[in-house]
């Protein structure tokens, strides 16, 4: 009987997994038309006072995208008046939707990434995850890999796209 090997295991490839970069720490969306008047209005002394009057300490260590539901047309300082109560709890804020704020956290992970280990390898981005690794991430990563690596690939090791190729 003939042994089995297991090529993938014995390859040269490193597998690069988003995942292993995600920033743990709860993800919340404040809603701040629920301070506007009927969800539209915006009255400076009421938005004011129900700011001051809300307890900020549940987004403690948390990561915020602030959003507005409604078709209000909310002014810039309004997001910013949000966020003085916020920065004392909040581990980051940002204005736009949850996937806004992964790309924005995974924009910084990758900056802060050290890239050397992959020189001149042969590396796989792993395609499946568990956890909400968005599409930018993935075009920020393939730019910082692509400067060092000797072959990109993306998904499996067992059925991976090829993407780079150093010359």
């Amino acid at each position: 009987m003939e042994e089995i090997i297991n090529r993938v295991a014995n390859s040269k490839l490193k597998t690069f997994n988003l995942e292993d970069l995600y920033p743990a720490g709860q993800r919340e969306v404040i809603d701040i038309s629920q301070w506007l008047t009927e969800g539209f209005i915006l009255r400076e002394k009421d938005f004011r006072e129900s700011l001051k009057a809300f307890d900020w300490s549940v987004y403690e260590n948390s990561y915020v995208a602030l959003q507005c539901s409604t078709d209000a047309i909310v002014p810039a300082w309004a997001y910013m008046l949000v966020t003085t109560y916020l920065q004392s709890v909040a581990k980051k804020i940002i204005v736009g939707s949850l996937t806004d704020l992964e790309t924005v956290l995974y924009t910084e992970v990758i900056q802060e990434f050290d890239v050397s280990e992959y020189d001149n390898e042969y590396v796989i981005v792993k395609g499946c995850s568990n956890k909400p690794v968005p599409q930018n991430a993935y075009i920020l990563l393939t730019q910082k890999l692509q400067t060092v690596v000797k072959s990109l690939m993306f998904g499996e090791a067992c059925s991976s796209v090829p993407l780079f190729k150093a010359k």
